[in-house]
């Protein structure tokens, strides 16, 4: 297989290359030249938001196109229809965040999704991924695979949910716990999305893709617990009643990675029918692998993961935590 990388330096595009790689196909990455592309990929060089910043796609032909985009969807379509007559299939890895909210316990591809169009510039998150999938189905019809994608962890991730628990945790200490202990989570190993995608593609699948793990996959005890146990911590968690987290002003998701009480956004982020995903080969490996490897890369770059500017930061501050234990 021919792949086109629009972007494969960070986090999912990079996870892409690399397993694409692994498998013997030529592989030729589309980037700004910020950060290095993967050993064994070819490079090719713009910037998709620049006047004439595609001039490098102009020629070639590729079996398939994985684009990770997530600003504006007037550079997904531009890119599609420069691409759709020299290119087999057009994966876009977009986002669960297209439904609208809230959505049920048990939503699959058949839920109402936002408004967007493949014309916009830049617009709110959820409506950029979904004009980013219009652009996508705009050129290539049943030939674009949506690959909706819930919450993505593992190595390389440059949003430092994952990277923050490890750290914390590692630090020692009374850790605040978000419980209840048991409360389910669902999220994917960037390494499993690369490796479905590619298979997903190989076998010519199209359309909508939800890919997060199964519900019941994970819960906050597992992770967390995991969390101890490969760094070899001595913390102490503390498992806290999502009353007194909200009583301490504590934001869900943003200052406790991953988790949110539960309600109404907990059924959004973590109620995920894949189905459809799993029929068609989705495998997702155990909790504790995914912590591990993340762990390992963390510490083969001394520990401070790499941050996207567009993100919050995210974690709770060490003065803020001693305060709600100590309340």
């Amino acid at each position: 297989m021919r792949l086109l990388l629009l972007g494969g330096t960070e986090f999912v595009g990079r996870a892409v290359a690399e397993a694409a790689l692994e498998r013997g196909w030529e592989v030729t990455v589309f980037h700004r030249g910020t950060h290095a592309a993967p050993p064994g990929a070819r490079v090719l060089h713009g910037d998709r938001t620049a006047e004439g910043g595609l001039a490098a796609l102009a020629e070639g032909a590729w079996d398939a196109v994985v684009d990770t985009w997530s600003a504006a969807p007037s550079a997904v379509r531009d890119s599609a229809r420069l691409l759709a007559g020299r290119v087999g299939r057009y994966a876009y890895v977009s986002s669960r965040s297209v439904y609208g909210y809230p959505t049920p316990v048990g939503t699959d591809e058949s839920a109402p999704v936002v408004d967007g169009s493949p014309d916009d510039g830049e617009v709110p998150y959820a409506e950029a991924k979904r004009g980013g999938e219009l652009a996508a189905l705009d050129a290539f019809g049943d030939r674009a695979l949506l690959v909706r994608a819930g919450l993505i962890v593992g190595r390389y991730e440059n949003i430092g949910r994952l990277p923050w628990w490890l750290n914390r945790i590692a630090r020692g200490g009374p850790v605040l716990a978000p419980g209840p202990r048991d409360l389910a989570l669902q999220f994917i190993d960037v390494r499993d999305l690369a490796d479905w995608t590619l298979d997903a593609l190989a076998a010519g699948l199209g359309g909508p893709y939800d890919l997060v793990a199964p519900p019941g996959h994970s819960s906050t005890g597992e992770l967390l617990e995991a969390c101890a146990a490969i760094t070899g911590s001595d913390a102490e968690l503390r498992w806290t009643a999502p009353e007194a987290i909200a009583a301490a002003g504590i934001e869900p998701w943003t200052q406790l990675p991953f988790w949110v009480p539960p309600g109404e956004f907990h059924d959004t982020m973590h109620g995920a029918s894949v189905g459809k995903a799993l029929a068609a080969g989705l495998r997702c490996r155990p909790t504790a692998d995914t912590v591990a490897d993340t762990w390992a890369w963390l510490r083969s770059i001394g520990g401070v993961a790499p941050h996207r500017p567009d993100r919050p930061a995210v974690g709770l501050d060490p003065q803020a935590e001693a305060e709600a234990l100590a309340g």
